[in-house]
């Protein structure tokens, strides 16, 4: 009996080792390319090749001092934790069947120890499990990207509460095997939360108020990590006609967003960041959890300037708009006062 299970569990060991070889070699046989990595409001291309690849990222996890809001004299700081010195970090495409080779490495600057957790990733902990790193330390972990969808990834290094509210996440897109179709424009927009010692007048270096953030009551609630990142200058600009799509993202870390374009009505909405369910249609206003993501479309036929907010109204004065400028031909036909 001993000696069949001793043969049993040797037969077992040998054929786990050549499975563990036979992914290698598959992966050995699969192209290598690097990622294109886009920081927001902007979106890598999509992929058109047709076969699965190895896809080389790297990210660098340090905390930078940067702009909040503005402000009369001088702008409200704040020192945020990053990927890549942005918040929110790079947007990154892949394939569905692709593997994602990610390296990350942990400034030498920085004080606190980061990982990763991908909501994309099959396995403990989304990755950070096998990604927490130490200042001055770099890892690499490969990651099969079985399910398409639009995902977040954010830093679960404990505190994970305070890496996120820190400014540590980004949007992954797992391109599904077919792909949706082109879109003319395409943008990228996250919804998330600071929490400050000091209110929203104050001018000069602020500091993270972790009762503040227990209690769920944001000083900010900002698109792309600052108080008019899409206002003004930086609005986006698109034309009369044209399919715009928005990769949505709330990472949170406490409020459902209520997203809204005042002026018009959304074609379509992959609920949830989904791709391969059902599609919403015609809808006005949709809520994007903490941690979640959508998809949405919108054609505008008329010119002007348009306002995307959360609709949790009283966010707008927290920071959470943006504006979106359609050049065109005037459409009386569709938009017209008559008095």
């Amino acid at each position: 009996m001993k000696a069949r299970r001793r043969l049993a569990a040797a037969l077992s060991a040998l054929a786990a080792a050549a499975f563990l070889i036979s992914g290698r070699a598959a992966r050995a046989a699969e192209p290598v390319e690097n990622a294109v990595l886009t920081y927001a409001p902007n979106v890598p291309p999509r992929i058109a090749r047709r076969h699965a690849a190895v896809v080389q990222a790297a990210l660098e996890t340090s905390e930078v001092d940067g702009a909040l809001a503005p402000g009369f004299a001088e702008p409200t700081m704040y020192r945020f934790w990053t990927f890549n010195g942005h918040v929110p970090g790079p947007f990154i495409r892949v394939r569905e069947g692709d593997t994602l080779e990610l390296t990350i490495t942990n400034s030498s600057t920085s004080v606190m120890a980061h990982s990763i957790d991908m909501h994309a990733v099959t396995g403990p902990g989304g990755g950070s499990a096998i990604t927490l790193i130490q200042p001055g330390e770099s890892k690499t972990a490969r990651f099969k990207m079985l399910h398409a969808g639009l995902f977040i990834y954010h830093c679960a290094a404990p505190p994970v509460t305070d890496h996120i509210a820190n400014g540590m996440y980004g949007l992954i897109l797992v391109q599904p095997k077919k792909p949706l179709p082109p879109a003319d424009k395409t943008f990228y927009v996250m919804q998330s939360e600071f929490y400050t010692k000091q209110g929203r007048d104050y001018e000069g270096m602020t500091t993270y108020d972790r009762q503040k953030a227990l209690d769920e009551y944001p000083t900010y609630v900002v698109f792309n990590g600052s108080v008019g990142s899409l206002t003004d200058d930086n609005a986006l600009h698109v034309k009369t006609g044209q399919r715009v799509r928005i990769y949505f993202g709330n990472i949170g870390p406490n409020k459902v967003s209520s997203f809204h374009i005042i002026g018009t009505v959304m074609d379509k909405v992959w609920d949830e960041g989904g791709i391969g369910g059902p599609v919403l249609r015609n809808i006005q206003t949709t809520l994007v959890p903490a941690g979640g993501a959508a998809i949405l479309e919108f054609t505008p036929e008329v010119p002007g300037t348009y306002t995307m907010m959360d609709h949790s109204i009283f966010r707008m004065e927290k920071g959470a708009v943006g504006q979106i400028v359609v050049s065109g031909p005037a459409r009386p036909d569709i938009y017209e006062e008559v008095r």
